[in-house]
């Protein structure tokens, strides 16, 4: 006798045999619902929720008894996932007539995401690892034993067993007495071994065993890593849920060898053994970072299963240990444009079941961050045009839409992340992130990280550091503010208090420097004498500060620039400032200085793309199929081997808000050198 099953929402119907439990019935018919314990009423991942009544879309009328009444499994149920009011466990509810059955949201193994820390909003889950709970029972080897279980229970057919796999099984087997006792208390009968097994999917090859475990385990983690040249963050999360459990963040100490990428490059082709001492720095900060990650979640390095990272081209290349000296030089070929998947042991990280996996670079300086952006960013998914720009120290640029994509990267420098500057910080509490100039008075007012107020608002207090400088965000924000008061020239000259206008002159905030002026952001002061604060320093703002960000934001738009003429465009619909400076600048004052296109229709700030797509990628096999495919379709342009960009880079250096200056200023007029008589 056979009975209709319809799952809901997904809108699956079919035939089961009477007696057939509802999770048997979902896999025959294949709904999505999860299971761990593979129907032994452990891990209550299969939890659904029955209905009755009249349905006539399906013209099936469902009865009370239309499944069977609670057992004593339900009844004395004490998992991890508390049955809720009204469910119940799919593998133990058996068919006993027509019905239709809601799957919740929480028993789907492929569930969308929603998470606010980290945006994954609209990411369906698509495990390249997961968990399956047999029983070993036999007197055969251990790695058959293994075989037979998850065929029996799982219907898989060939795996492959690693020999460190191999080795664990055959310890759980000699190190478990005969009766042991699962999670639920029950005595397993004699000989049966209760272990937690982790299959991992491998493309174009047999499923793998990656891991086992002793008894029932229900949840395992992975991490995901961003290797900026600067900074490297990674987060640790839930591969079941998505659910981000800890996030940290360290300095890359390769900036020991160099604070830009070629300067790496060129310390690798000046010092024999560079190579492997940059490769080691970042091999170790990977594996404390990891220890970082799992302490503040408290489990252990042995749950970690998926680690995917990303970086720019030369990260990418230092941390695999591949010749970066390709990369200095043009053509500027890569090792490989595939993806790269390897275990973490191979990267002298300390996480034996952990597989990595290694987004493409997409070209020579154009990496796997910007990949792993596109994933974030969903260019390619969309019909507007999408302008997205990575600012560090190294700027990347995607162009394009849903018909085609188009990438480069511009040597921006250090300048924006504050280096290279007279006053310049990184972002740090006391460091100077939002600037007003007053047009009338010439005087600044100022926001400091970790201070609320403005300078020029009652209760401003400057925090116990003392205003330490100025970071990459202020810059931009005093630079838009100089140009528009006419501070700042077209040709991004300081001009003299004289030359703007009596209150220009009177604020006393333009004042000579050698040859050239600079402009004074806050005054230095002495300590107060009782007090605790420190002295304050000067900060000001050079001609030299000018000229770096001016170089800086030239290349940038320069790159910009170029990839429009490539894709024959004129305006873009969409610009979006991904990374942790491009999350903190002010869009109008970008548009001020020509750092970005003015004619865009909106101007966002997603944060880390790169950090966000490498966790994407870690919770979904089907976005790194994806992105592999993506990748090779972009348009890649190499701004080094362009001859337009030149002409680009010299447009790109004027502020186009800027008042043109017809003097020179007085002060160099007063140092010209007198011809010999």
């Amino acid at each position: 006798m056979t009975n209709r099953v319809v799952f809901t929402p997904a809108g699956i119907e079919g035939e089961v045999e009477d007696g057939c439990t509802v999770l048997d019935a979902a896999r025959k018919l294949g709904v999505d619902i999860d299971s761990v314990c593979g129907g032994r009423g452990i891990c209550g991942r299969c939890q659904v929720i029955p209905t009755k009544g009249s349905f006539p879309k399906w013209g099936l009328e469902v009865l009370e008894e239309s499944l069977s009444p609670f057992g004593s499994v339900e009844e004395t149920y004490a998992g991890k996932r508390p049955l809720g009011e009204g469910n119940r466990l799919g593998c133990t509810a058996v068919i006993l007539g027509d019905v239709v059955v809601d799957v919740p949201e929480s028993s789907q193994i492929h569930k969308q995401v929603v998470r606010k820390e980290v945006d994954l909003d609209g990411l369906t889950i698509d495990p390249v690892t997961e968990l399956r709970y047999i029983e070993l029972d036999g007197v055969a080897p251990p790695v058959l034993l293994l075989r037979v279980g998850l065929a029996r229970d799982w219907d898989i057919g060939e795996v492959e067993i690693p020999d460190r796999v191999a080795i664990e099984i055959a310890k759980t087997v000699e190190a478990l007495p005969s009766g042991f006792s699962n999670s639920t208390g029950s005595e397993v009968e004699a000989q049966a071994i209760g272990v937690t097994v982790a299959i991992r999917q491998v493309r174009d090859g047999l499923p793998q065993v990656a891991a086992l475990w002793p008894g029932f385990i229900d949840v395992f983690y992975g991490v995901a890593i961003d290797i900026g040249s600067t900074t490297i963050a990674g987060h640790l999360c839930d591969l079941a849920t998505g659910e981000v459990l800890a996030s940290s963040g360290r300095m890359n100490p390769q900036i020991r060898f160099g604070e830009d990428l070629m300067s790496r490059v060129s310390y690798v082709m000046m010092n024999p053994g560079g190579e492997e001492e940059l490769t080691s720095a970042v091999r170790t900060a990977l594996d404390d970072l990891v220890g970082e990650l799992v302490g503040e979640a408290g489990i252990s390095r042995d749950k970690i299963l998926e680690m995917t990272m990303v970086g720019n081209p030369v990260m990418h290349h230092l941390l695999l240990g591949y010749d970066t000296v390709p990369l200095g030089t043009a053509p500027f070929v890569l090792e490989t444009d595939k993806a790269v998947n390897i275990s973490a042991s191979e990267l002298d990280i300390d996480c034996v079941n952990a597989a990595v996996y290694i987004a493409p670079c997409i070209a020579g300086h154009v990496g796997a961050d910007t990949a792993a952006a596109i994933v974030a960013e969903r260019p390619h998914h969309s019909e507007n045009i999408q302008l997205l720009v990575d600012v560090g120290t190294n700027a990347e640029i995607v162009l394009g839409n849903n018909s085609g994509l188009f990438a480069a990267s511009s040597p921006t420098g250090p300048a924006f992340e504050g280096a290279q500057l007279s006053s310049g910080v990184r972002a740090a509490v006391g460091a100077i992130e939002r600037v007003r100039i007053d047009p009338l008075t010439f005087l600044p007012s100022y926001r400091v990280i970790g201070v609320d107020a403005w300078s020029n608002e009652p209760g401003f207090e400057p925090p116990a550091t003392g205003i330490i400088g100025i970071c990459g965000s202020g810059v931009i924000e005093v630079l838009a503010e100089m140009a528009s008061t006419g501070i700042l020239d077209r040709k991004g000259v300081i001009r003299s208090g004289s030359m703007i206008g009596a209150a220009a002159e009177a604020s006393g905030r333009i004042v000579a420097d050698e040859r050239t002026f600079a402009y004074i952001l806050v005054p230095g002061s002495s300590p107060v004498a009782g007090s605790k604060r420190r002295a304050q320093a000067e900060l000001r703002i050079t001609q030299n500060d000018v000229r770096a960000i001016q170089l800086a934001k030239a290349a940038l738009k320069a790159g910009i620039d170029l990839l429009m003429q490539h894709a024959e465009l004129t305006e873009v619909d969409d610009i979006r400032l991904a990374g942790a400076f491009g999350a903190h600048i002010d869009p109008e004052a970008a548009i001020a200085i020509d750092l970005i296109p003015a004619s865009a229709g909106t101007v966002t700030s997603p944060g880390n793309s790169a950090g966000t797509g490498a966790l994407r990628l870690l919770l979904s096999g089907a976005e790194r199929s994806e992105i592999e495919t993506v990748v090779g379709l972009v348009t890649k342009i190499e701004t080094a081997m362009e001859p337009a960009f030149q002409e680009l880079f010299v447009r790109a250096m004027a502020f186009p808000t800027a008042p043109e200056s017809l003097e020179r200023p007085k002060a160099d007029r007063g140092r010209r050198r007198r011809r010999p008589a």
